[in-house]
């Protein structure tokens, strides 16, 4: 029997579009876009985008980052010494605020968003009300904030990610096998990233195009 040799896989970074214009906006997501357009006619100045890793809540931070002209730090790295830089910044996005360390100082931030009409939007990956806070001033601060939460992607969303998945990676799929992929692999932002990175990978080492042998190949080395 004649085998098809596997190359050896050199991992080349692919450009993915990161405008607002190359988000795919579906039912699961219109209300964090909505919030991200409605900037900078936000009422206090700051607003809250929940989601689960992978759905899309970085690009859209990103998008509003470059309209504010603002900077980014993580939430973990926020404390009482860092507040007035980070606070210098004027328009700021704060990252994974389920990871902060110094809660109060969180809170000195959000107290000087009023005070000197700063900008600020945080992400998170589970919403305010349900994270572990225990300084009662600054999960009440949270709450009271603008949310827009991302929602589990639907079918509708999850294959047009698909398809512009390849497309970043300048691979062209048929209808069909996107179909096969779609009521195979688990439902999230993540695992469709996770699948067509592995599926790529697998097609240049057998220096072949992704065809449904190998997505059937992907999915099951993914588990799915």
């Amino acid at each position: 029997m004649i085998t098809t040799p596997e190359q050896l896989v050199f991992e080349l970074p692919h450009r993915t579009a990161m405008g607002l214009e190359d988000f795919l906006v579906s039912r699961s997501n219109e209300a964090a876009v909505d919030l991200v357009d409605r900037w900078p006619d936000w009422p206090i100045g700051a607003a809250v985008i929940a989601g689960a890793k992978g759905s899309g809540k970085t690009h859209l931070a990103n998008v509003w980052l470059s309209r504010a002209n603002g900077k980014a730090f993580e939430a973990s790295a926020i404390s009482r010494d860092t507040v007035p830089t980070v606070a210098a910044s004027g328009a700021v996005l704060i990252e994974d605020i389920q990871r902060a360390s110094d809660e109060a100082a969180l809170f000195h931030l959000l107290n000087l968003v009023r005070e000197q009409r700063l900008q600020i939007l945080l992400t998170t990956d589970t919403a305010p009300g349900d994270l572990p806070i225990t300084l009662p001033d600054f999960r009440s601060r949270l709450k009271a904030l603008p949310l827009a939460t991302i929602e589990p992607p639907d079918d509708a969303l999850l294959r047009a990610v698909l398809v512009k998945l390849f497309a970043d990676r300048q691979l062209t799929v048929e209808p069909q096998l996107v179909d096969y992929v779609l009521v195979r692999m688990e439902r999230s932002m993540l695992a469709a990233e996770r699948f067509v990175s592995a599926a790529d990978r697998r097609a240049l080492a057998l220096q072949r195009r992704v065809t449904r042998a190998i997505a059937a190949a992907t999915l099951d080395a993914l588990g799915y």
